[in-house]
């Protein structure tokens, strides 16, 4: 009995450590809500960060330190400033410096830099007149040779070398040369460059120029970007081919199987093969999220389904979730079943069906985060 009592309290513990909570500010003071809306942590601080890793930075009498999931105390209120936990270190400043600690507050020694990096997926950039990457033992991943090195992107990064661009991979290893003016994301061996004063693809590390092209976007994880070509915008794939002709007078790009595209003086959506199957209405529109909901606006903004039905009415303001000192990577919209929305110079959540969540509003409210 004693066993299987654990056992239960052992899970619970594990739950509590793992729900998504959201910081929200009320009354001018900082806390936590969960996904139910009820409060995890008071709000009782002047500042405070979402969290990340299991732990969230506050400050405390001036000086800054981590919680836990339960609003204990889990590294002391120590340092003048702090950023988030990513692969189980953070960068803190202390007297003036930046350094990195573990999830116990202790001091983890790095390789010197001029400048400090946040890890993100197990790398950090380290610059000694040039830049490259080291692990979380500290160890060199990419010797410090590149002019600049953008965030990995699903495990590439843009790399600059004299003057010119390429992308590596986590390695190190270069998979395009860097021979480019410029060049975009990159995504199943593909990448759009620019060469001279030509536009143009990177499939399998050869260049093909795309005739009269003038912009081509990222691919942002689709298999279509949209690009741009006598002022028209159309998509093509990640062999540059055309599957929708320009004909649009801007666009976003694909989710699922809709994009929102401009015509005239308003938004709709197009299938794939370049078909509305939402008529041009809105003055503004977003893609659409895993929940099967876009946003759109009208004179306020509102939530649709893929049949362009408004499920959730126009009464919105909607943005993506800042942070409070960075911006986040969040998208506009909903994300995991909740989309943080503005009414009457309020903040608060909403799901899917538009119910707020616990009835509540606050001045201010973060994305959820664990």
């Amino acid at each position: 009995m004693k066993t299987k009592l654990f056992l239960l309290l052992f899970v619970l513990s594990q739950f509590v450590f793992a729900q998504e909570m959201a910081l929200v500010r009320k009354d001018d003071l900082y806390g936590y809500i969960n996904k139910q809306g009820a409060w995890v942590v008071q709000p009782q601080y002047t500042k405070a960060r979402s969290f990340s890793e299991g732990l969230a930075g506050v400050l405390m009498n001036g000086k800054w330190g981590f919680i836990n999931a339960k609003g204990e105390w889990k590294i002391q209120p120590a340092y003048e400033d702090v950023n988030d936990f990513n692969s189980g270190l953070c960068l803190v400043a202390k007297d003036k410096k930046w350094f990195y600690i573990n999830d116990k507050g202790e001091a983890v020694n790095m390789p010197p830099s001029e400048k400090y990096y946040d890890f993100e997926d197990g790398i950090a950039f380290v610059k000694r007149g040039k830049i490259g990457i080291i692990n979380t033992a500290g160890e060199s991943v990419v010797q410090p040779t590149y002019d600049a090195i953008k965030p990995f992107e699903n495990g590439f990064a843009r790399v600059k070398m004299n003057e010119r661009w390429g992308i590596i991979d986590k390695t190190g290893k270069q998979v395009v040369e860097a021979v480019y003016d410029d060049i975009g994301d990159y995504h199943r061996g593909s990448a759009w460059a620019k060469m001279g004063t030509q536009l143009g693809m990177v499939v399998n590390n050869k260049f093909t120029a795309l005739d009269g092209v003038e912009k081509i976007w990222d691919f942002g994880g689709e298999d279509l970007t949209y690009a741009s070509k006598n002022k028209k915008i159309g998509f093509i794939d990640l062999q540059g081919k055309w599957v929708i002709e320009p004909k649009f007078d801007k666009a976003r790009s694909f989710s699922g199987n809709l994009a929102p595209v401009f015509v005239g003086t308003k938004w709709g959506y197009v299938d794939r093969s370049g078909s509305f199957v939402v008529q041009p209405k809105f003055n503004d529109a977003e893609v659409f999220s895993a929940d099967g909901l876009a946003p759109v606006k009208e004179e306020q903004w509102g939530f649709i389904n893929d049949k362009g039905e408004m499920v959730i009415p126009a009464q919105y303001d909607i943005s993506v979730a800042l942070g409070f000192l960075a911006p986040s990577k969040n998208q506009k919209g909903f994300k995991n079943g909740m989309a943080r929305v503005k009414l009457n110079k309020k903040w608060g959540f909403i799901d899917t069906k538009g119910t707020v969540l616990a009835n509540q509003w606050y001045d201010n409210a973060e994305a959820f985060s664990k």
